[in-house]
């Protein structure tokens, strides 16, 4: 794929850092707690970003649809040429609670995959971007994923507890696993060579995964449903069936074990 527009990626990573400034004046004190639904809290401070990344964005490019978390999809964005795919805070439970492993996610998203893509952790001051083609970076630093080939010993993003679920056929190795409440962080935390794999069974929405996506992509890992899918971003159905994200090889024994599993019949 030839590399995206730059000036794109340029407009993302300004409105992440606007976002993220936005993110840390609330985070001692998130205000006002609600849930969307059961488990699915929202602060004052995911509305209030979303509506600053929605006006800076859409008032930039007003031709490119919009997805995100805290607005209604009207599914206009289908007969866009490029959308904007956006979480003003992934990771809103672990922003509650003060840890710093929440992100802000943006992507634009050109025939079903992301093309410009940044992750930004504002409490680690961690910028993670991409360009389809033209590699992901942190910070300025180049990007490249884990080539481990053995599960022994990895070092995985995890749920807690999902690898001790009696769904798996065989028992994992040990490894060293660990929790990030942000999905994206997660998947960005495998680019950049820190962690190898990330792993979650639950379903996932595109605006958990598409910046991520493009960003762990770029440094050479491969991000795909736990049937092994590459995702698509373009569709009317914006949920996915989880997602599994590590260097190949590693990615390859991950995705056997599910398949081995009971998981698929679980998820069917």
């Amino acid at each position: 794929m030839n590399a995206a527009p730059q000036g794109d990626l340029d407009l993302l990573e300004e409105a992440a850092r606007r976002g993220g400034a936005c993110a840390m004046k609330w985070f001692a004190d998130p205000g006002a707690i609600e849930e969307k639904s059961p488990g699915n809290p929202v602060t004052r401070a995911d509305l209030e970003i979303d509506a600053l990344l929605h006006d800076m964005l859409r008032g930039a490019r007003p031709g490119y649809g919009w997805l995100s978390e805290e607005r209604r999809d009207d599914g206009s964005r289908l007969g866009s040429g490029r959308t904007f795919v956006v979480d003003p805070i992934d990771g809103t439970r672990a922003f509650i609670r003060g840890q710093p492993h929440f992100t802000i996610c943006l992507a634009v998203v050109e025939a079903g995959r992301p093309a410009s893509a940044v992750v930004f952790n504002p409490a680690r001051d961690e910028l993670f971007s991409a360009r389809a083609g033209a590699g992901a970076y942190c910070n300025g630093v180049r990007l490249q994923a884990s080539h481990r080939g053995t599960l022994e010993g990895a070092r995985m993003l995890v749920p807690d507890g999902l690898l001790r679920s009696r769904l798996w056929a065989d028992q994992w190795p040990d490894v060293h696993a660990a929790q990030r409440n942000s999905i994206a962080y997660r998947m960005a935390l495998v680019a950049s060579g820190r962690w190898d794999a990330a792993l979650d069974m639950k379903p996932k929405s595109d605006w958990d995964l598409a910046a991520a996506d493009l960003i762990a992509t770029e440094a050479g890992a491969l991000v795909t449903s736990p049937d092994g899918a590459v995702f698509r971003y373009d569709e009317s159905a914006s949920r996915k069936p989880g997602v599994i994200c590590a260097g190949p090889a590693l990615h390859a024994l991950i995705l056997g074990r599910i398949t081995r599993s009971q998981w698929k019949a679980r998820h069917s």
